[in-house]
């Protein structure tokens, strides 16, 4: 899933997919007021990281993160993001074991253009399962 080598605290753009764990559709009306509200506090918790662009579904999420001389790592931010949430959403009502999958789905953006893809992405497919590289960079040349 990672670059092996990539220092994921460069600056630049990232595209990142949640899952629940299982794909089950856990989030509803109150778990996505939950779960804006964490996203956009990480931006108050970590200093050079803005969500630029996201789109919470009802078993999965896009978020589009920019980090400018960020103070943490993009699996540092994904893990807080998670351990928040998952903590919060038990404090609300949610009884399973384990709200969100181990692991999840990143891309290094490279572009601008592809920056305009993804985001055009997440506001007009968000019901795909999932949006390959190649798509991304096909014909930006």
């Amino acid at each position: 899933m990672r670059l092996k080598s990539y220092d994921y605290q460069t600056n630049g753009a990232y595209f990142v997919t949640i899952c629940t764990d299982f794909k089950k559709k856990f989030i509803s009306r109150k778990e996505k007021i939950i779960l804006e509200k964490e996203l956009r506090n990480l931006e108050n918790r970590f200093a050079g990281v803005t969500i630029d662009y996201f789109a919470i579904m009802n078993n999965y999420l896009h978020i589009i993160f920019l980090f400018d001389e960020a103070n943490i790592n993009l699996p540092r931010v994904i893990q807080a993001f998670k351990s928040l949430t998952t903590l919060k959403l038990k404090q609300n009502g949610f009884t399973g074991k384990v709200f969100w999958q181990r692991n999840y789905y990143e891309h290094v953006i490279r572009s601008e253009k592809a920056l305009e893809k993804i985001r055009e992405y997440i506001q007009n497919n968000p019901l795909a399962e999932r949006l390959e590289p190649v798509e991304i960079y096909k014909n930006l040349h």
